[in-house]
């Protein structure tokens, strides 16, 4: 299964694969040009790619990837998302959309300290357990956030929310306390993975 805004990436690249071997059919072009648009195409669906998932007990992560940051004071997590990840991003618990609001900013690489400026979308969430933050933060090579749902829609927990392309960081802000299970650096499976539990 592919991801929801992969459509055009993928067209482009199988058009470009064709194109690449029928010039080296018809004009005996280098056999690099057709292997180059095999790796490409091969790349493309790879990383548009978007599995199954069984939905985890507790708080499921949003994103697939490694967990940056966790501030257990603040109940605030980020996941940094690699080029190798799947980048569909799904909610980390049932809730209705309140707000959606996109800003337009910088693109510096994701695990850095400096994406507070970059190209951003907030997703607010109205749930059981107060307001819901998910931040999804475009990196250095991504350069559109693809949103698959809208203010007033409900959400049930696991279900997919959007998705970030090439590279990327999603943050999650709770409000009310968050038990953690994982630490930094441990890598997580969106909707798989049990980020913690609400501690009542």
């Amino acid at each position: 299964m592919f991801a929801d805004g992969g459509e055009k990436p993928i067209l482009f690249s199988f058009v470009l694969f064709l194109v690449l071997i029928l010039l080296y059919i018809f004009l005996h072009s280098n056999l690099l040009i057709p292997l180059f648009g095999t790796v490409q195409l091969l790349f493309i669906l790879y990383f548009f790619r978007d599995p199954e998932r069984d939905i985890s007990e507790g708080i499921p992560s949003p994103a697939d990837g490694k967990i940056k940051s966790i501030n257990d004071e603040k109940n605030i997590i980020e996941i940094f998302m690699n080029i190798w990840d799947v980048h569909v991003n799904r909610s980390p618990c049932s809730g209705k959309v309140e707000n959606i609001n996109y800003t337009k900013g910088k693109h510096s690489p994701a695990f850095s300290e400096k994406t507070h400026a970059n190209e951003r979308q907030l997703l607010v969430l109205s749930t059981d357990h107060g307001k819901l933050k998910i931040w999804q933060i475009a990196g250095m090579i991504a350069r559109r956030i693809v949103p698959y749902v809208k203010e007033g829609d409900s959400l049930e927990k696991g279900e997919r929310l959007g998705m970030i392309r090439f590279g990327s960081k999603v943050r999650v802000e709770f409000s009310e306390d968050v038990d953690f299970f994982v630490e930094e650096g441990e890598k997580v499976k969106a909707g798989k993975t049990s980020l913690g539990e609400w501690n009542e």
